[in-house]
């Protein structure tokens, strides 16, 4: 019996890896003749780099960087297909978790490290790079990054602004003579499943500022340093809109990537089950089993377990979800999945608790499916 392992990461729980090794050690105790394919899986997130070499089998970097703070922080990034494919994500150089709650501010939050870590990949000479935006600390719309790929962005006096979103308000003009020509030879492309555009309500502001340690007052601000920029994209033709899908994302950074790097966006999930070659590893597969932390209605919005689910079924695999929780309308689950289980127990008094007990509650849920399979009462 095949069985194709691709889950997500249990949030603030397990990584994808260690959910693979839990499942694969659960099943192989009953079934050790089983072939089965740990494939783990992300959508652009936390996590993408880690499953993207995994699957290729290339190798993780570190950097020092400057942090979204101007600390100095130790960032990653991978080489794939013999060093011709980059992967980083911006979180590893301007991540919220790289921030202590107390001293979140998204005004002097800055990308500028992102932009020192694309700059190390491209000096890699890597032909094509994937950038995952998910997870910052930073409204800047992706100032700083360009700025570390050597744009100038100046005030009315033709002087530099420093870093950091509170600064936006004062752009008067950029100055592309530096920029790093790389950027325009290398196919970029970004890992996003938000779709939120840059500006207005919905906006990266006004959603995630609040997230990031943005007081109502602060919001405002951020809305306007990240409407003078996209007013200088769109007075020398960078962009043609910042209403495009994901423009919002990681604080503008989608915007900021599209307009700076030409990079193109693409849904997070479908690009990393494309990279991985979920549909080839699926070919003679008997069940595909995926997973995450929690699985309520957004989760057939496009997310990672929904597409993982839709491409088995491209290739007529059914495919279990293990959830550490499952909420909402139930019934819609079977829309997706041909089989959902929750590997909380219930008895749980916290969530703190239902963390602790994660490791242990997949390991017995896996462990029972294993045995309903081998058993033969569960038939493909």
């Amino acid at each position: 019996m095949k069985i194709v392992l691709a889950p997500d990461k249990f949030k603030g729980n397990m990584t994808s890896p260690e959910v693979c090794s839990i499942i694969r050690e659960a099943f192989l105790s009953v079934m050790p003749e089983a072939e089965i394919l740990a494939l783990p899986m992300a959508d652009g997130g936390e996590g993408t780099v880690d499953a993207v070499i995994a699957a290729d089998g290339g190798e993780i970097r570190q950097v020092e960087v400057t942090g979204p703070l101007g600390g100095k922080v130790m960032a990653r990034f991978g080489l794939c297909n013999h060093g011709k494919s980059g992967v980083l994500e911006m979180s590893s150089a301007s991540g919220l978790a790289l921030v202590p709650p107390e001293k979140l501010n998204p005004l002097r939050a800055t990308t500028y490290g992102t932009g020192e870590l694309i700059r190390t990949v491209l000096d890699c000479g890597v032909e094509e790079l994937t950038i995952g935006i998910g997870g910052s600390a930073t409204v800047d719309g992706g100032a700083g990054m360009a700025q570390a790929l050597g744009y100038h962005l100046l005030d009315a006096e033709g002087e530099e602004l420093e870093s950091g979103a509170e600064f936006l308000a004062n752009l008067a003009q950029i100055d592309a003579s530096e920029a790093d020509q790389r950027l325009f030879s290398t196919k970029i492309r970004v890992a996003c499943d938000v779709t939120n555009p840059l500006l207005g309500p919905d906006g990266a502001a006004t959603v995630y500022g609040p997230q990031k340690g943005a007081t109502p007052e602060m919001v405002i601000a951020l809305e306007q340093g990240l409407a003078v920029l996209a007013n200088a994209w769109l007075e020398r033709s960078m962009l043609e809109s910042v209403e495009k899908p994901g423009d919002g994302a990681a604080g503008g950074l989608g915007a900021g990537l599209r307009a700076f790097c030409r990079a193109v966006p693409l849904s997070g999930a479908k690009l990393i089950i494309d990279m991985l070659e979920l549909r080839k590893h699926l070919q003679n597969a008997d069940l595909l089993i995926t997973g995450e932390g929690c699985t309520d209605s957004q989760t057939e919005s496009g997310k990672l377990c929904a597409e993982v689910a839709a491409a088995a079924k491209e290739c007529s695999v059914p495919v279990l979800l293990l959830s550490g929780a499952l909420k909402g309308d139930l019934s819609r689950f079977h829309q997706i999945f041909d089989c959902a289980f929750s590997t909380s127990s219930g008895a749980h008094a916290s969530i703190a608790e239902a963390v602790r007990a994660g490791r242990s509650d997949l390991y017995f849920t896996a462990l029972n499916i294993a045995k309903l399979i081998n058993s033969g009462i569960c038939k493909k």
